[in-house]
């Protein structure tokens, strides 16, 4: 989707930087600036700071940085359209959607129109005559009618063109259904039905938007689901089952659960706070999108083996997003949907009281890969417990968890304490080992934190930081920038396009400025360039800087201009390796 530049200008002309990220965290003003716990990573010490007067915020732990509309496309879990698209909303703001590609705005509309309608044919199937079977599956799921209305779910009949026809009939081309990820086109040319005899499951979006389905077989059949291929209104890393519905609970936790039938059901019995993740384990953007909306996360995955392995997976990626994790376990059944049949919601709800915490969890996990019978197996498990412990950053928790532990494996508690004690040393000792590592590094410390981005000349890469940390903040010197250094001289082609987008924004009369340039860099450019304007230069050094640092550039790229030249001559070659040879290595 290309935006107006002149909308942008004005959208981002109205957006507070602190007001949008106080929604998220709690700032507190330092000096100039406002420093808060990143949202973005796990920390106790704040290192999330907000720069008002350059609208920018930037990590100093994670290496996250940007403007306001990056700060949303991390928050909200959102590409750059549907962040300008939420900000613009909350400004009161329509998007002119404009630019040289009007056809990719066409085809997110048709998708979206599509999927509507789609969502509106499988519901009216279900309550056909062609869906009694699927109606009487629902059913004796003991879904009730106002549970199938409020998901809208529907059934998919046993045809290879039945939605097809239904929707050509409505005016939507084979292409337009395909890039919707509704029909599928054959080695032969032909197209048919993506979904057939199956019950369906509209996944709908944080705006109220169809945006992609789920499909269930009604016996043993493989694959059991089948969920709607990524499309461009559909990425599945980023969106979470029922979220449309459970963002407006008021209950002080979310339930995480692994399928639709188990969100849905958790749903009918008044746990209004149950989500899914997409056919996939839950992702990074998924426990951010969790993090905005709760505090407390219950992990209430199946009780087989594969989802045990799921759960400690997901204790990991929500915890690096700050939530507090809970495990709850479910006996005598196989997921929450067959313990509220069997026992009821208020049995459920009793599960929910006595969740373990992630650490509990861990130590009963690892006791059950232990033989207690036998006494090397017992060390095995006080040893991983000990690791457990070891992580804990409050020595009362940890007291606590050795004590409990101890008596779990029968060994006196002053024993198991020194085990803990151990532990503790050999993280210290890692930790020491690879802050040694890095002191060892210095230029590998010097490199960019994303290491998709390589510095192979660190002096003129930081020369290059230091030209855009000044033409940030005074964009008089461009004019005076332009008339010694180009963007070609750059060394790193990162910085050089950054600051060639500069240019062409200074020749149109637009601002230089962060927000300006959100949209035309990458996340990963945007970190850079962040990180780059962390260096606040006094007025009265920015000439001589600026000298500096276009002579440094200069000089270097001569530097690398003469060695290609010397790469590129044989006979240079040759007498440089005779020099070599003679002791007077270059």
């Amino acid at each position: 989707m290309a935006i107006d530049e002149r909308f942008l200008d004005e959208l981002n002309a109205r957006c507070d930087i602190v007001d949008i990220v106080s929604r998220y965290v709690s700032l507190k003003k330092k000096g100039s600036n406002y420093f808060g716990l990143c949202p973005f990573h796990n920390e106790k010490t704040p290192s999330f700071s907000v720069a008002p007067d350059k609208q920018i915020f930037y990590c100093f732990g994670c290496g996250k940085g940007g403007g306001p509309i990056r700060f949303i496309m991390d928050a909200e879990g959102l590409d750059f359209p549907d962040a300008v698209r939420f900000l613009a909303k909350e400004y009161n703001m329509e998007v002119p959607e404009t630019g040289s590609s009007p056809q990719t705005r066409h085809v997110r509309e048709r998708a979206l129109e599509a999927l509507t309608e789609a969502a509106r044919f499988f519901y009216a199937q279900l309550h056909g005559p062609q869906g009694a079977q699927a109606l009487a599956y629902f059913q004796r799921r003991r879904l009730s009618k106002k549970t199938l209305n409020n998901f809208g779910l529907g059934y998919a009949p046993d045809s290879f063109h039945a939605l097809l026809d239904a929707m050509t009939q409505k005016g939507f081309t084979k292409e337009e259904l395909e890039a919707a990820g509704l029909i599928v086109r054959s080695d032969r040319g032909t197209y048919y039905d993506k979904f057939r005899n199956r019950v369906m499951f509209p996944i709908i979006d944080m705006r109220g938007d169809v945006i992609a389905f789920g499909g269930r077989v009604m016996d043993d059949s493989k694959p059991k689901y089948l969920n709607s291929p990524e499309t461009i209104v559909f990425n599945k890393r980023r969106n979470l089952f029922a979220m449309n519905r459970a963002k407006k609970t008021k209950s002080e936790y979310f339930l995480l659960a692994e399928g639709y039938m188990d969100v849905i059901a958790l749903h009918q019995a008044g746990f209004d706070s149950a989500v899914a993740s997409l056919g996939t384990s839950l992702t990074e953007e998924q426990a951010r999108l969790l993090s905005r909306h709760t505090k407390t996360v219950i992990v209430c995955y199946d009780a087989d083996t594969a989802g045990q392995s799921a759960a400690q997976r997901a204790i990991d990626i929500l915890k690096k997003t700050g939530i507090r994790v809970k495990i709850l376990k479910i006996p005598g059944a196989k997921d929450p949907d067959e313990f509220i049949k069997t026992k009821g919601a208020d049995a459920f709800r009793k599960l929910i009281e006595r969740s373990d915490n992630d650490v509990r969890y861990r130590i009963e996990a690892a006791k059950d890969k232990y033989d207690f019978t036998e006494d090397d197996q017992r060390i095995l498990f006080l040893r991983e417990a000990a690791g457990i412990i070891a992580l804990l950053d409050s020595e009362v928790e940890q007291d606590v968890y050795t004590t409990s532990t101890a008596k779990l494996a029968g060994v006196t508690p002053e024993a198991f304490r020194q085990e803990v004690k151990q532990a503790k040393i050999r993280l210290r000792s890692q930790a020491k080992r690879k802050m040694h590592r890095e002191v060892r590094a210095p230029a590998q410390a010097a490199q960019p934190r994303d290491r998709s981005i390589h510095f192979d000349n660190v002096r003129s890469a930081r020369a290059e930081e230091g030209i855009l940390s000044l033409l940030f903040a005074d964009t008089s010197l461009m004019e005076q920038m332009r008339r010694v250094v180009s963007p070609d001289d750059f060394s790193s082609p990162e910085l050089g396009k950054i600051y060639g987008l500069c240019s062409a924004l200074y020749n149109s009369g637009r601002t230089i400025s962060i927000p300006a340039l959100e949209g035309r860099l990458e996340p990963r450019e945007m970190d850079l360039l962040a990180s780059a304007l962390r260096v606040n230069i006094p007025i009265d050094r920015r000439q001589q800087a600026l000298e500096d640092y276009t002579q440094i550039i200069q000089e270097q790229k001569l530097m690398r201009t003469a060695q290609t030249d010397a790469e590129q001559d044989p006979l240079l070659q040759k007498a440089q390796m005779q020099r070599k040879n003679k002791g007077f290595a270059e």
